[in-house]
């Protein structure tokens, strides 16, 4: 496995990872290029010339980290590669002394998250 910060090389795996998922499934190629080039930091875990991991973080580098779109290629989830992936996030240069590292995830993840030291807050989501 090889950890990649750039996936425009894997466009379209990223692109197949996506329509695997009900919250990415209507993303189109050209909004995730642009997505992409709009985003702080792009993590990606390669294997046989594959993505099969991908997340995305916004941060200000000092106070907050926000990770986005966390995704294992259905053949690998269990493996421990999400868990490779959000280790590269926590321990990037420019990401190790951010204040705090947040995500959204469904209840169903809470647990695997919390296993990793994420905490879960109180707070309400707001959308527009």
């Amino acid at each position: 496995m090889k950890i990649i910060f750039d996936v425009y090389d894997y466009i379209d795996d990223l692109m197949a990872l996506y329509k695997n998922e009900w919250w990415s499934d209507k993303r189109s190629k050209g909004d995730v290029i642009k997505m992409l080039q709009n985003t702080t930091f792009v993590f990606g875990i390669v294997k046989d010339d594959k993505l099969i991991a991908f997340c995305r973080v916004l941060s200000d580098l000092v106070y907050k980290a926000l990770i986005f779109d966390v995704i294992v290629d259905k053949n690998y989830r269990g493996d421990g590669v999400s868990k490779i992936l959000l280790n590269e996030v926590f321990n990037h240069p420019k990401l190790r002394n951010v204040a705090g590292f947040e995500l959204y995830c469904l209840e169903e993840m809470k647990d695997y998250y919390e296993k990793l030291g994420f905490k879960k807050l109180d707070l309400i989501l707001m959308k527009r």
